[in-house]
C-alpha cells in the first residue's frame, strides 16, 4: 500500500501518494510533486531548528509489514535563516531511539522559498507541514542539505504539532551551511536537550560519534573554506621567508620555543624554510568560527578590514617612519585638527568616513577623539601618582607584585649579564620612605611592590639594539604603599648588560624637584612604560587570552559533542576567538605587522611571549584568586570576602574582578552539578576526559609534563577548570582590552617604544648639551615616531570598540537552554548578580575614600562593569574574546 502524505504550507492544498519505502515531501506553497534533488551549489547558515512532536514520544500504531498503512501525525516545521539569495533545502528528521529492532521510516522533504515566506529583521522563516509516522518515536535531530550555490546561515528550526501533543521541539543551529556541491555530507543538528555520552538515545549514538569524527578530520591536506575541521599546528606562519631572509621568523611551538597550538590550515610550506608555512591573506578557520553576518558587517568589513587595507597604508605613507613629533602641540593636533592623509591610489569607491567615523572625520583627514584620560586631566600622564595608580586600575593591572626580600637579585647568569644584585639599595629606599617607616617595617608590613621587567628583557637588549630606531633596557620599578592606600613610585632601575666590550651599565632614577633629575626621571618612566606596554600587549593580552584560549576551542569542538552540556556551557565563551586570532596572525603579530613596526621589541615581539609562556605560564595561575596569591597581592582568609585578604585593599582590578569571578563560579557550579551530581559521572565521561587530556597533552603539549595541571576526577575539579577558562575569555580579556584607547590613545601616557638611550649612558658632549638645553625635545625623540604613534592609536581605537551584536556575560540566555526550567532559573540568578555588580562598581567609583578610583580628573575603574553600549566605552565584559 501507499502512504498518504500531506504537503503544504499553513493550509494543505494538495496531496500526493508516495511509496512507503521512501516517503519525502516537497513543500513549495503550491503544487507538490515528485522531485530529484536539484544539483545547485548552495550554502546557508542555520541558527535554530524547532521540532514539535506528540508528547515528546509519539505513540505509534504498530505496522504489521511494509505494505500496511501507518497512522501519521501532522507537524509544522519552521526554519529560520538569515536572508540570502535562493532558498532550496532538503531536510530529514532523525529518530532519537532505535530500540524497536526495525529501521525507522525516513521522513524527508524539500523546502522551497515561496512568495508566502515570512521575513522579519533580515531573517527568512520557512514553514511547511509534513506527516510523521506514529511509530517514528521521539525526534532527536534533523539533517539539512543546502541545495543552492551560496552559503546560508541557519539560525533555528522548530517542529511544532500546533499544541495538540505537547510543547514544540527546538533545534538551535547558529551555523553556516555550505552548498552540497562543496560539502557532500548533510549537516546534522541535534535537539536542544543535552546528553552526557552515556545517556545518548540509541538512535543518536552513531550520529554523535560521526559528527565528532568529521570535525576532527584526518590531519592531512589543506583546509577548504567550507570545512568544519579543527586540528592543531605550531605557529609557523608569522614570517615570510620566501619574500626575504629578513622576514624569516622562528617557529613557535616545540621544545626550543614552547607555545600553545593554533588551528591547522594545511597550507603549503615555504620554499625557503620547510619548517614554515607559506603566507596567505586568507587564513582558514572552521566555518562556524567565522563572524556572524552582523559582526562581519560591523567589525570585519567596516572596521578592522578597512583600517588595515585602506587606512593603514595611507598612514604609513604620510610621513617618514623615523620622524618624531616636534612638540606637544603637534600631538594635541591629532585630536583638534587631525592629519591630512595622502591621496589614495586605490580606485575603490569605499568612503572611509562612512566606515570609520571615529577616525576619519572629513575626507582624507584622520582625526582622533580625545581619550577619556586626557578629557578628564590633560596633564595626568605626567603625574607620578597616576603612573602608580594605573598599575592597580589601568590597562595592565595584573603585573604588579609584592616585594618579599631585599636586595633585589637577578636569576640570570652573571658571567653573561653582569652582577646580579640590584643598584636599588637600602639607603635609596629609606631616603624615599623616611617619615613613614623603616625598610624592615615596610617589608614586614607588605608595603613594597615592584614592576619587574629585568630578567625578561635583559637577554634581548643586545639583539634589540641592533635594530635601527629602537632600544631596550632591563627594568625594575619600586613602589611604596602610602597610608592613603595609593602607591608612591620610589625608584626606577635601568640595566644594560655587557655590550660591545663595555661592562654592565645600570642606574637608578628617582623622583626629584631638581630640574635635570626630574627630566631624567621622566625619561626613565618613558622606558618603563614602553616595557609595560609591550608586556601588556604581548603577554597580558595576546598570550594569556587570545593565544592560550585557542587550544580550548579546538579541543572542545573535537571531543565534546554539540549535545554535550559542557560544550553548550563553553560555546558562548569561545565564539569568534579563532577568527580574530587569524586576523591577528595576518596583520598584527605577523612579520612587519603593526606590533613589529610600533613596539620596542620589533621582530622579537612574539618570541618574547614564547619565553614568558615557557617560564611563567601555568593553567592553574590563570584563575584570578590564584594569580593574586602568586603575586603576593592576596592571601587566603576564610573570613574575608571571596576567601581572600587583599594586600592592597583599594585594588580596583582585584576588587571588581573577584566579584565577576565569584559570579562565574556560582553559575558554573549550579550548572555542572545538574549534570554531574557524582564523581563517577565525571570519570566515566569519555568525551570530557578526552577533551581535558588533549588540552594538556596537545593544545598545550609543550607543558604536558608539568605537575601543576589540575586533575579531572570530580565535579569540583571540573568547576575549577571551567571557571578558569570562562574568566580568562570574559573578565580577564575585558580588563586588558577595552581600556586600550582610553589609557593608551594618548601615547605619552603609554608609549609602545623608547627610541633613544638614556642621556647618562655613555653620554657624549652633544647629547649632554641637547638634554640640558632642550630636555622636552629629548623626551619627544624618545617617544614613538609620528607614523608609529598614529598606527597604534588607530588600531587601539578599533580594538577598544564593542560591536553592535556584542554578547555580554550573563545578558541573554542561550536559545538551547530556554526550555529548561532549572537552567533558566540559575541563569536568571547569574544575570541578576551581574546587574547587582554593576551597581556595586558604580558605588565604589563614587566612594571618595577609594583614591585609586575616585578623585579630581581620575578615570573611574569601569573595565569590569558587565554591560556596555556599542562603541568605545571603557566598560563591558563580553562573553568571549571577540575582538
Amino acid at each position: 500500500m501507499l502512504n498518504q502524505i500531506n504537503i503544504s504550507k499553513s493550509k494543505p492544498s494538495h496531496q500526493i501518494l508516495l511509496p512507503n519505502y521512501k516517503p519525502f515531501i516537497v513543500g513549495t506553497g503550491g503544487n507538490a510533486c515528485f522531485a530529484v534533488t536539484p544539483k545547485f551549489k548552495s550554502v546557508r547558515k542555520f541558527e535554530n531548528i524547532r521540532v514539535g512532536q506528540v508528547s515528546r514520544t509519539i505513540k505509534a500504531a504498530q505496522t504489521s509489514n511494509e505494505n500496511s498503512t501507518t497512522s501519521t501525525t501532522s507537524v509544522v516545521v519552521k526554519i529560520t535563516v538569515l536572508k540570502t539569495l535562493g532558498e532550496v533545502l532538503h531536510v530529514e528528521l532523525v529518530a532519537a531511539n532505535s530500540d524497536t529492532g526495525s529501521k525507522k521510516p525516513s521522513v524527508k522533504g524539500f523546502v522551497h522559498k515561496t512568495d508566502k515566506y515570512e521575513e522579519v529583521d533580515n531573517k527568512i522563516s520557512y514553514e511547511f507541514d509534513l506527516k510523521i509516522p506514529n511509530d517514528f518515536g521521539e525526534v532527536g535531530a534533523i539533517k539539512v542539505e543546502n541545495l543552492h550555490h551560496t552559503k546560508m546561515f541557519m539560525e533555528n528550526i522548530v517542529i511544532d504539532q500546533k499544541g495538540l501533543f505537547g510543547s514544540p521541539i527546538n533545534i538551535t543551529c547558529n551555523s553556516w551551511i555550505h552548498s552540497n556541491s562543496d560539502d557532500k555530507e548533510p549537516r546534522i543538528f541535534f535537539v536542544d536537550k543535552s546528553y552526557l555520552p552515556s545517556q545518548t538515545p540509541s538512535g543518536l549514538i552513531s550520529y554523535r560519534e560521526k559528527e565528532l569524527q568529521i570535525v576532527r578530520g584526518d590531519g592531512t591536506g589543506e583546509r577548504k573554506i567550507f570545512e568544519r575541521i579543527y586540528d592543531y599546528d605550531v605557529y609557523n606562519d608569522l614570517g615570510d621567508p620566501d619574500s626575504s631572509d629578513d622576514l624569516w621568523r622562528p617557529v613557535l611551538g616545540g621544545k626550543e620555543r614552547p607555545y600553545p597550538r593554533r588551528c591547522r590550515t594545511g597550507r603549503a610550506r615555504s620554499k625557503i624554510d620547510p619548517l614554515s608555512e607559506s603566507r596567505s591573506m586568507n587564513v582558514y578557520v572552521p566555518i562556524d568560527e567565522a563572524f556572524s553576518k552582523v559582526k562581519l558587517i560591523t567589525f570585519g568589513t567596516k572596521t578592522i578590514w578597512s583600517f588595515l587595507h585602506k587606512l593603514l597604508p595611507r598612514i604609513e605613507s604620510s610621513s617618514d617612519n623615523d620622524v618624531g613629533f616636534p612638540n606637544f602641540t603637534a600631538i594635541d593636533n591629532l585630536y583638534s585638527q587631525g592629519v591630512q592623509l595622502p591621496a589614495s591610489t586605490n580606485k575603490s569607491t569605499i568612503n572611509l568616513r562612512d566606515i570609520l567615523p571615529r577616525l576619519v572625520k572629513a575626507y582624507d583627514r584622520l582625526q582622533f577623539d580625545k581619550p577619556e584620560l586626557i578629557k578628564r586631566d590633560t596633564f595626568s600622564w605626567l603625574k607620578d601618582e597616576e603612573f602608580a595608580r594605573q598599575t592597580l586600575a589601568g590597562l595592565n593591572p595584573c603585573c604588579i607584585q609584592l616585594v618579599t626580600e631585599l636586595p633585589l637579585k637577578s636569576k640570570l647568569d652573571p658571567k653573561v649579564y653582569g652582577p646580579a644584585e640590584s643598584a636599588i639599595t637600602k639607603e635609596l629606599i629609606e631616603q624615599e620612605i623616611r617619615g613613614f617607616t623603616t625598610l624592615e617595617n615596610a617589608l614586614e608590613q607588605k608595603k613594597l611592590f615592584i614592576l619587574d621587567y629585568h630578567d625578561l628583557f635583559l637577554p634581548y637588549v643586545t639583539k634589540v639594539r641592533e635594530i635601527e630606531g629602537t632600544t631596550l633596557y632591563g627594568s625594575r620599578t619600586l613602589f611604596y604603599l602610602m597610608p592613603s592606600g595609593t602607591l608612591k613610585p620610589l625608584a626606577i632601575e635601568l640595566t644594560r648588560p655587557p655590550i660591545d666590550g663595555k661592562p654592565q651599565w645600570k642606574e637608578v632614577f628617582q623622583p626629584s624637584w631638581e630640574a635635570s633629575d626630574l627630566w631624567l626621571w621622566r625619561l626613565a618612566k618613558a622606558h618603563v612604560l614602553a616595557h609595560d606596554s609591550g608586556y601588556h600587549q604581548l603577554v597580558s593580552h595576546w598570550l594569556r587570552t587570545h593565544c592560550c584560549v585557542e587550544p580550548y576551542i579546538i579541543a572542545t569542538n573535537r571531543h565534546l559533542s554539540a549535545m554535550h552540556p559542557i560544550h553548550r556551557l563553553l560555546h558562548p565563551h569561545l565564539r569568534y576567538t579563532m577568527q580574530i586570532n587569524a586576523l591577528a596572525r595576518m596583520h598584527l603579530i605577523n612579520v612587519d605587522g603593526i606590533i613589529e613596526k610600533s613596539f620596542f621589541s620589533h621582530k622579537y615581539s612574539i618570541e618574547i611571549s614564547s619565553v614568558v609562556y615557557d617560564k611563567l605560564w601555568q593553567f592553574n595561575l590563570q584563575a584570578l584568586p590564584a594569580d593574586l596569591i602568586n603575586r603576593g597581592m592576596a592571601v587566603k582568609d576564610s573570613k574575608a570576602p571571596h576567601g581572600l585578604k587583599l594586600t592592597i585593599e583599594d585594588y580596583p582590578y582585584a576588587n571588581d574582578g573577584l566579584l565577576i569571578w565569584d559570579a562565574i563560579k556560582k553559575w558554573v557550579t549550579d550548572y555542572v552539578t545538574r549534570y554531574y551530581p557524582e564523581a563517577n559521572l565525571v570519570q566515566s565521561d569519555n568525551e570530557l576526559q578526552a577533551w581535558w587530556t588533549e588540552i594538556r597533552t596537545v593544545g598545550h603539549g609543550d607543558k604536558k609534563d608539568e605537575s601543576w595541571w589540575p586533575v579531572l576526577e570530580t565535579p569540583e575539579d571540573l568547576i575549577g577548570i571551567l571557571t578558569n577558562m570562562i574568566w580568562v575569555a570574559s573578565g580577564h580579556h575585558a580588563a586588558v582590552n577595552f581600556g586600550q584607547y582610553d589609557f593608551a590613545g594618548y601615547f605619552p601616557n603609554r608609549p609602545t617604544i623608547a627610541r633613544t638611550n638614556m642621556p647618562t649612558e655613555d653620554p657624549n658632549d652633544s647629547e649632554k648639551e641637547e638634554f640640558l638645553k632642550r630636555p622636552e625635545e629629548f623626551l619627544l625623540k624618545c617617544f614613538p615616531s609620528q607614523v608609529q604613534a598614529t598606527l597604534v592609536m588607530g588600531i587601539l581605537d578599533v580594538l577598544s570598540s564593542h560591536s553592535q551584536d556584542e554578547e555580554y556575560l550573563g545578558q541573554t540566555i542561550q536559545p538551547y537552554w530556554k526550555k529548561d526550567e532549572y537552567i533558566n532559573a540559575i541563569f536568571e540568578q547569574f544575570s541578576g548578580r551581574l546587574k547587582e555588580i554593576e551597581g556595586i562598581i558604580d558605588a565604589r567609583n563614587a566612594d571618595s575614600s577609594l583614591k585609586n578610583r575616585f578623585g579630581a580628573g581620575v578615570v573611574p575603574y569601569q573595565l569590569l562593569k558587565p554591560f556596555s553600549e556599542e562603541g568605545v566605552t571603557g566598560m563591558g565584559v563580553p562573553n568571549s574574546i571577540s575582538i
